[in-house]
C-alpha cells in the first residue's frame, strides 16, 4: 500500500471577506414587544396603575424614547461604578437608584413595576421570554433587575455586559424562569440542531449528555455558554442570516459560512477563534486541509455522525498537517468515496490522513472508504501522534487503520470491522496505542502487524475474522494485553518470519485453527493467558518456531493443548493444560523445547507424547490424572524427562515404544491404573533415579523385544509386580531398590532375557525373583532378602546366569507351607502365584489350566489319576474350590472359574490416533 502523499503538494489558500455582522442599531422587530411591556411596566405611575394588568398596554401615555433618553439595558461596569454618588435621570415615573460606596439601595417600586414583578403569571411571563433569542433574554435580566443567576451568564461576558451582584439580589421568580430549560432548549436547537445536550468543559472533550440525568438543573444553557462563540457551517443559512440583522439582533456574535473552506478561511483570517459546527448535509469535494488547531464538529438532531457527511471523490477527504497539533474533529460521517475505484487510475488516497509533527483528535466520527488503494485512517511520520476515539471505521476495500514510519498515537473504544484487507496495520516502527477497540468481521486479519511495527493493544475485542485475529510478521514486536481474540475463521493468533512480541492475558477461544500460531523462526512470549476450547489445538509452534509460552491456561482444545514440531525449540513453562479432546502436549517431527513446571491433567488421550526424532526437555512438570498415558514415547521419540511427578492416570504413567531412547531421571511416577513404567515393541531408555510406587500392576513392564536401561530407581508398595519381563524383553536392571510390592519383586517370563546387577530385592509380600516359561536371565550381585514367599523361584526349564547373589533371610512361606501339609491357597488366595510342583489330576478330569499343590495331590486326589507338570506359578485350584472334588485342605469351597496361571499383561494403549 503507498500510504505516503506526495510533498510538494500544499492546500489552496481561499481569501474570504469577514462576514457583515447585523447592525444592532438597525430596526425594531417583533422580539423587542416583551422590552417594550417592561418599559411600559416601569414607567406607569399612580394608584391606577396597580390595579388592573391592562393598563401595561397603554403605549400612549409614554414619551417615545430616543437613543438619548433611552436607559440602557446593560450598563457596564465602569458606567455603574462611575455613578456611585449621583441618581440616574428621572425617566417616567421610575424610582431613582441611589448608588453609594458602590452599593445599590432601590426605592419602593411602582405598583406596575409590583405588578409585573410579582403577580404577573408565570406562562405569560414565559409566553414573552418565547419571543426572545438568547441574548435577548439576558439582556431583558439586565432591564427587570430580576435574574440573579444570570450575573456570571458567559454570554453575557462575551458581549461586554457586566453586573454588579448586589444588585442582582432580587425576583428569584423571574430569574428561575429565565432559566427555564424549555425556553434554552428551544433556542439551543434552533442553534446546534442537536437534540441532546452537547458538552464541551474543555479544549478537545466534547459528549452529549442526557437531561433528565445531568447534574445541572439547566444543561442547555450550560451547553449554549460552553458552545457560542463557534461559527457555523450551514449550506444557504449564511445569506438568510445577514440579510435579516434585525430579526437575528440577539445574535450579532454568530458566523454563518456556506462551505466548510469558507469557514477555516475565515479561521486563517482570524475571524473567529476556530471553533466550527457543520450542520446537517452532504459536503462533496471540498479541500480541507488542516494546519492549525481549530475544532470541527457536526451539528445535527438525533444520531449526529449519520447526518453530517463530507466526502471527497478525487483527493483525500481530511489532511491533518503540521501545525494541527490540538485540531479536533468529531461528530460526522467522513468517506473518500472514487468514481474510479480501480488501483491503476488514481493514487493512494485516505478518507483521514494524518502526516509528521501533527496530534489531531478524531472523535465519534464514521470513517468509510471505497478506494482500493489507499486505506481509511493513515497516520504516518515522525511525530504523527493522533487521537482516534469512539469512531466507526468498517466496510473500506483496503485497510481500515494503516500506521507507519515512526508513527504514533492513541486509539480507543473504536469500532473496526468488514474491512477488505487488515482492520489495522501496524508497520516500520509504528508504535500506536490501541484499546479497547473492537474489531471484527474482517475479510482478512484483523490486527497485522509486520515490518518492525510495534504498538500496545488493550483490551480490544478481535472476533470472526476470516484469516487470523492477530498476524505479526517480520520482525514486528507487538504488546497485546487483556485482549478477547476469539472465532477466527483460522487461527487465533499467527506469530511467523521472524516475528516477536508479547501476548500478556488474553483471552484466546474458539477459532477454527490453533489459537496461537508461531512459525519460521519467531519468538514472541505468550504468558498468562486463556487459550480453550479452539476446534484444533491450543497453541501449535512448527517451522523452527521458538517463543516462551508461560502461565497460560490452556484447556477444552479438540486436538493438543500445545503441539510443537519440525525442529522449533519454544520454552514451555507454569501452564495449566487440561481437559483437552485430545492430548495434552505433543512433540512431534523432530521437535525441541524446554517443558518445565507446567501442570497437564485430565486430557483425553496422553498428557505428554514425544515422537518421530523429537527431543524435547520435560522438566518438573506435574502431568496427571489422565484418560490414557501420562507421557507416550513412540517411533524414535527421544528426549529427557526429570523431576517430574507423574501420577493417577488409567494407563501407564510412561510408556515407552518402537526405538524411542528418552532419559528418564527423578521422577515419582504413582497411581497408574496399567503400571508405572511401561516399555514394549522395541523400546529403550535409560530409567534411572526414580521413585515407582504404588501402581495397580508391575511399577516397571519391559516386553517384546524391548531393551531400556533402569540404574538406581526405587521400585515399591506396587499393587502387583515390581518388574515384570516377558515376551522376549531384555534391559540392564541395576543397583535398583525393589521393595514392599504385592507380587514377585522381579517377573521374568516368555524368553526373556535381562541382565539384573547389583539390585536390592527385599520385603515383597510374594516372592524376590521368580524366572518362569523359557526365560534366561543374568543374577550378579543381587541382594534378595525379607522376601515372604521365598528369594529366588526359578520354573522347569529355565537356565540362569548367576554370580555372587546374597539370597538371605527370607520367609519361605511356601516351603513352610508344603512342610505343614497345607494347601498353597491357603497363602496366595487370588492374588499371588506362588511358584511350586504343579500338578494335574486326570481322575478329576482338570484342564492344563487348573494347577493342584502337592498336598492337596496326596491329600484331596489320594489314589486319584495324578501327573506331575512343572515347577512354575500358580495358586492351587483345589483349594480355590473349582474342581469337582471339594479341597479338604483349604476349608469352605469358592467359586471361581479357570484363572490363568501367569500375571494379566499390561494393556497397551491406543494413543496412535495422534494429529
Amino acid at each position: 500500500m503507498n500510504s505516503v502523499r506526495a510533498t510538494n503538494r500544499r492546500p489552496r489558500r481561499v481569501s474570504r471577506p469577514r462576514p457583515v455582522q447585523p447592525d444592532q442599531n438597525e430596526g425594531d422587530r417583533d422580539e423587542e414587544a416583551p422590552a417594550a411591556a417592561a418599559e411600559v411596566a416601569v414607567e406607569e405611575s399612580g394608584p391606577a396603575a396597580g390595579n388592573s394588568p391592562y393598563q401595561l398596554r397603554r403605549k400612549s401615555l409614554l414619551p417615545k424614547r430616543t437613543a438619548s433618553s433611552t436607559a440602557v439595558a446593560c450598563p457596564s461596569k465602569t458606567a455603574m461604578e462611575g455613578a456611585s454618588t449621583s441618581t440616574t435621570e428621572p425617566f417616567g415615573h421610575r424610582a431613582k437608584r441611589a448608588r453609594v460606596s458602590g452599593k445599590s439601595h432601590d426605592l419602593p417600586a411602582a405598583p406596575a413595576e409590583q405588578y409585573l414583578q410579582q403577580k404577573l403569571p408565570d406562562e405569560v411571563v414565559l409566553k414573552i421570554f418565547s419571543y426572545l433569542l438568547e441574548q435577548d433574554l439576558c439582556q431583558t435580566a439586565c432591564v427587570c433587575k430580576r435574574f440573579s443567576q444570570l450575573a456570571n451568564d458567559p454570554i453575557l461576558w462575551y458581549t461586554q455586559t457586566h453586573f454588579c451582584d448586589p444588585i442582582l439580589k432580587e425576583h428569584k421568580r423571574f430569574s428561575q424562569l429565565a432559566n427555564d430549560p424549555i425556553l434554552w432548549k428551544r433556542l439551543y436547537m434552533e442553534v446546534f440542531e442537536y437534540t441532546r445536550p452537547m458538552m464541551h468543559p474543555e479544549p478537545g472533550k466534547f459528549y452529549q449528555v442526557s437531561p433528565e440525568e445531568h447534574d445541572h438543573p439547566n444543561p442547555w444553557k450550560d451547553s449554549f455558554q460552553q458552545l457560542y462563540k463557534g461559527a457555523h457551517v450551514k449550506p444557504g443559512f449564511a445569506e438568510h442570516f445577514y440579510s435579516n440583522p434585525g430579526r437575528y439582533k440577539g445574535r450579532e456574535n454568530m458566523l454563518y459560512y456556506d462551505t466548510i473552506e469558507d469557514a477555516l478561511g475565515g479561521v486563517q483570517e482570524a475571524h473567529f477563534e476556530g471553533l466550527i459546527f457543520v450542520h446537517s448535509g452532504i459536503y462533496t469535494d471540498e479541500w480541507i486541509y488542516i494546519e492549525s488547531p481549530i475544532t470541527m464538529i457536526g451539528a445535527a438532531p438525533g444520531k449526529v455522525s449519520d447526518k453530517v457527511v463530507i466526502e471527497n471523490t478525487r483527493d483525500s477527504t481530511f489532511v491533518f498537517m503540521e501545525g494541527s497539533e490540538d485540531a479536533y474533529v468529531g461528530y460526522m460521517t467522513i468517506r473518500f468515496n472514487p468514481d474510479d475505484k480501480s488501483a491503476q487510475h488514481h493514487n493512494a488516497h485516505h478518507c483521514l490522513e494524518i502526516t509528521v509533527n501533527c496530534s489531531p483528535n478524531i472523535d465519534h466520527c464514521i470513517i468509510r472508504s471505497t478506494c482500493t488503494v489507499g486505506s481509511a485512517v493513515c497516520v504516518s511520520g515522525q511525530g504523527a501522534c493522533p487521537s482516534i476515539k469512539h469512531c466507526n471505521i468498517s466496510d473500506c476495500e483496503n485497510v481500515g487503520l494503516y500506521i507507519t514510519d515512526h508513527a504514533q498515537g492513541i486509539y480507543e473504544d473504536n469500532e473496526i470491522s468488514n474491512n477488505a484487507l487488515a482492520g489495522i496495520w501496524v508497520k516500520n516502527h509504528g508504535n500506536p496505542i490501541i484499546r479497547r477497540n473492537h474489531i471484527h468481521h474482517g475479510r482478512d486479519v484483523g490486527v497485522f502487524t509486520f515490518d518492525h511495527g510495534m504498538g500496545y493493544f488493550e483490551s480490544c475485542n478481535i472476533h470472526r475474522n476470516r484469516i487470523a485475529g492477530f498476524e505479526v510478521k517480520a520482525y514486528a514486536n507487538p504488546t497485546v494485553v487483556r485482549c478477547e481474540i476469539h472465532h477466527g475463521q483460522t487461527g487465533g493468533i499467527y506469530v511467523h518470519e521472524k516475528g516477536r512480541g508479547q501476548f500478556i492475558e488474553n483471552k484466546i477461544y474458539a477459532n477454527n485453527f490453533a489459537g496461537v500460531w508461531i512459525t519460521s523462526n519467531s519468538d514472541p512470549t505468550i504468558r498468562g493467558n486463556a487459550i480453550f476450547n479452539g476446534n484444533q489445538g491450543g497453541v501449535y509452534i512448527f517451522g523452527d518456531g521458538r517463543g516462551l509460552i508461560e502461565g497460560n491456561d490452556i484447556h477444552g482444545n479438540a486436538l493438543a493443548g500445545i503441539q510443537i514440531r519440525t525442529n522449533s525449540c519454544p520454552i514451555v513453562r507454569h501452564n495449566k493444560i487440561h481437559d483437552g479432546q485430545h492430548g495434552g502436549i505433543y512433540v512431534h517431527e523432530k521437535g525441541q523445547g524446554v517443558i518445565e513446571e507446567n501442570e497437564v491433567y485430565s486430557n483425553t488421550l496422553a498428557g505428554v507424547w514425544v515422537t518421530t526424532g523429537s527431543t524435547p526437555v520435560l522438566r518438573r512438570n506435574r502431568i496427571h490424572s489422565g484418560k490414557q498415558v501420562g507421557v507416550y514415547f513412540y517411533d524414535n521419540g527421544h528426549g529427557v524427562l526429570e523431576d517430574n511427578d507423574i501420577y493417577n492416570h488409567m494407563y501407564s504413567g510412561v510408556q515407552i515404544r518402537t526405538g524411542s531412547n528418552p532419559k528418564i531421571r527423578r521422577n515419582k511416577i504413582w497411581g497408574g491404573q496399567n503400571g508405572g513404567i511401561l516399555v514394549y515393541n522395541s523400546g529403550l531408555g535409560f530409567i534411572e533415579d526414580n521413585e515407582i510406587f504404588d501402581n495397580a500392576m508391575a511399577g516397571v513392564w519391559i516386553k517384546t523385544d524391548s531393551n531400556p536401561t533402569l540404574r538406581r530407581n526405587k521400585i515399591h508398595d506396587g499393587r502387583d509386580g515390581g518388574i515384570c519381563i516377558f515376551n522376549g524383553g531384555r534391559g540392564l536392571l541395576e543397583e535398583n531398590d525393589i521393595f514392599r510390592n504385592a507380587q514377585a519383586g522381579v517377573l521374568i517370563s516368555t524368553n526373556s532375557h535381562p541382565v539384573l546387577r547389583k539390585n536390592r530385592i527385599f520385603d515383597g509380600f510374594a516372592a524376590g525373583i521368580e524366572i518362569t516359561n523359557h526365560a534366561t536371565a543374568t543374577l550378579e550381585g543381587n541382594q534378595i532378602f525379607n522376601n515372604r514367599f521365598g528369594g529366588l523361584f526359578l520354573a522347569s526349564g529355565v537356565n540362569v546366569t548367576m554370580k555372587d547373589n546374597k539370597i538371605l533371610n527370607n520367609q519361605d512361606a511356601i516351603e513352610k507351607a508344603v512342610s505343614r501339609g497345607q494347601c498353597l491357597y491357603k497363602i496366595s488366595s487370588y492374588t499371588s502365584y506362588p511358584m511350586h510342583d504343579f500338578y494335574r489330576c486326570h481322575t478329576c478330569n482338570t484342564t492344563d489350566r487348573n494347577a493342584i499343590c502337592v498336598n492337596c495331590i496326596k491329600k484331596c486326589h489320594q489314589g486319584h489319576d495324578v501327573e506331575f507338570i512343572r515347577h512354575d506359578r500358580f495358586f492351587c485350584d483345589c483349594g480355590a474350590g473349582t474342581l469337582s472334588n471339594p479341597c479338604t485342605l483349604a476349608g469352605e469351597p469358592t467359586h471361581d472359574t479357570d484363572t490363568l496361571y501367569d500375571s494379566a499383561p499390561p494393556i497397551e494403549s491406543n494413543t496412535l490416533q495422534h494429529n
